[in-house]
């Protein structure tokens, strides 16, 4: 199943994708696609669901987010890219709850920004409580599956005190979506291809086959740090071909388009202006 978020910003209203692709209100069956209803997606009643027509803007597709944790260098060629050594376990940091944003919605450049960055990401969205868990089980926490991209502001991040939290957060800087696909639709998360394009140019490619570390891993791992909660979004690395990584490298500019997209996932584009 294929659930969303629809509306405007700030109102969004649940809903479901049907099998031809049309969307579905699931306002009239719950208030929102939020804690214990992310446990328990298999069980919504989802027959007779009235059709919402013409296009409407997607927002988060997932409400009530408590967290948005990132996992760093998880793929060794994008380690390398860096500069930097793969790491021996996960490399954790937070992202601010208001960078979220909707997977076609602006992303708009901070102020002084000179090196912001684009990073495809499998997004996990927790389903039910996690803590202490165990790799064999992790995977039956997720509620599913989406796109997140981890937009970075490299000095922000890199330079001065070097904090990766501060060049992660930025308003606009973490379009989700546009769909939250469930474990059973989704198939093997180690198994997916994911790239992004900027203004037409594929600069990432990859597979989650060739991350470090799996996504039962590094829910196993973050449970014993701290206890995930339904709606905790999990961004889990990106492949080779950030901005950063180009020679000489290149970054974001008002006018630029990307483009995201991971198998089975969806599609994601966001246009790129400056900060008013």
């Amino acid at each position: 199943m294929r659930f969303v978020r629809w509306g405007a910003r700030g109102a969004e209203k649940p809903g479901v994708l049907d099998a031809q692709g049309g969307l579905l209100d699931l306002s009239g069956v719950i208030a929102d696609l939020s804690g214990d209803v992310l446990g328990a997606l298999e069980t919504l009643p989802l027959s007779d669901l009235p059709l919402v027509e013409g296009a409407q803007r997607l927002g988060v597709p997932v409400a009530g987010v408590g967290k948005v944790i990132g996992i760093g260098l998880n793929y060794a060629d994008h380690a390398a890219e860096a500069g930097m050594d793969a790491p021996d376990e996960p490399i954790v940091f937070m992202k601010a709850t208001s960078s979220l944003s909707g997977p076609d919605d602006d992303v708009i450049l901070p102020r002084g920004s000179e090196k912001s960055d684009w990073e495809v990401e499998l997004g996990v969205v927790i389903g039910r409580r996690a803590s202490y868990v165990s790799e064999t089980d992790a995977l039956g926490h997720v509620a599913g599956y989406t796109i997140v991209n981890d937009i970075s502001e490299r000095a922000f991040q890199l330079e001065g005190t070097g904090q990766w939290t501060k060049g992660k957060s930025c308003d606009t800087f973490g379009p989700v979506g546009p769909w939250l696909v469930t474990p059973d639709e989704t198939g093997d998360p180690q198994a997916l291809g994911l790239g992004l394009w900027l203004n037409g140019t594929q600069m990432q490619r990859g597979s989650t086959a060739t991350m470090i570390f799996s996504v039962a891993q590094i829910i196993a791992y973050l449970s014993r740090i701290m206890t995930l909660h339904p709606g905790d979004i999990i961004a889990t690395g990106t492949p080779p071909g950030v901005g950063m990584g180009q020679r000489p490298p290149l970054y974001l500019k008002p006018g630029d388009v990307m483009e995201l997209e991971i198998d089975g996932l969806g599609r994601q584009r966001q246009a790129v202006r400056a900060s008013g």
